[in-house]
């Protein structure tokens, strides 16, 4: 599935990921492919990537919103630089 997290200043990440854990405000959750469509709320925490090769990477944010559509995965966030 194809992510992409913006924030108000730049794209943070692009690219095609096997897995995205995220900090929804009603607790963590994991997208994976074919997940079914969703918008959902973020809250301060940890994103975790996994990208096609197995290889994990972390974004911290402040908050935000991910939208899931057609494995196409949209995340807006808060992020301190």
């Amino acid at each position: 599935m194809f992510l992409e997290i913006v924030t108000p200043e730049k794209n943070v990440f692009s690219g095609d990921v096997s897995l995205i854990q995220l900090p929804g405000v009603d607790g963590s959750f994991e997208i994976l492919k074919n997940h079914a469509p969703i918008v959902s709320l973020l809250e301060r925490g940890n994103i975790k990537i996994r990208n096609m090769d197995g290889d994990e990477k972390y974004f911290e944010i402040d908050g935000g919103v991910v939208e899931l559509y057609k494995n196409k995965v949209i995340v807006l966030a808060e992020m301190n630089y």
